[in-house]
């Protein structure tokens, strides 16, 4: 069984999520700490639950995402899982934040790329990775059908979905992958989002206003 903790990380108010089993092994999806603050809040719920981090995984990598990539590299010796078509978004993270007034590093370059229909396994977890284009062209989201979740990245919110007009944003393509991909899962399937709280799939399919 998973076990999901949610932190509220940076300026963007966004979801960096620990998932972990009974083994203790954990997954860090979207490391998004971008002070030292925040970076101790992680370490010290990773070292008081005794969990061992083995993976890293980026939904997609735009800089609020990414922006604590480093800090995992330093401290557990972890690269970033992320698909291959959204990684030349790493390269202008810096740029990307100072957009808004803030100060990031480099990301580090990923250390595997990550594809459709692939199945990433920590502790006695699987996750199934669905290529989810539109947000950004290598956003992906991570399910698993046995515990009912899905990490859904800027994908699709409650009551909302992610906004396209960035790089490699395509506003017609997500709303397709969005019904196609997502929308054939179980409507109790819980979606956990990459800003904002948690919804279901079939609340979305039923009263998101993009598809209602």
């Amino acid at each position: 069984m998973i076990h999901i903790r949610t932190f509220v990380f940076n300026p963007f108010g966004e979801n960096t999520f620990v998932l972990y089993d009974d083994t203790l092994e954990c997954a860090v999806v979207d490391a998004g700490c971008m002070d030292p603050g925040e970076e101790k809040e992680l370490e010290q719920f990773i070292r008081e639950q005794k969990l061992k981090p083995v993976l890293l995984l980026n939904t997609h990598c735009h800089v609020d995402h990414v922006a604590g990539n480093g800090f995992m590299k330093r401290k557990y010796g972890l690269l970033a899982h992320c698909h291959e078509t959204d990684a030349f978004l790493l390269k202008d993270a810096v740029a990307h934040a100072r957009m808004f007034g803030l100060e990031t590093e480099n990301p580090p370059e990923p250390g595997e790329f990550i594809r459709e229909d692939e199945r990433i396994r920590f502790g006695e977890t699987s996750l199934q990775v669905i290529h989810v284009p539109g947000h950004s062209p290598g956003s992906v989201v991570f399910y698993s059908a046995d515990d009912h979740i899905l990490l859904a990245g800027d994908v699709l919110f409650k009551g909302g979905i992610g906004r396209t007009d960035l790089p490699g944003g395509d506003h017609r393509a997500l709303l397709k992958n969005i019904r196609e991909k997502l929308f054939s899962l179980p409507g109790d399937t819980v979606v956990y989002p990459g800003h904002g709280p948690a919804t279901t799939i079939g609340t979305e399919k039923t009263s998101n206003p993009f598809f209602v």
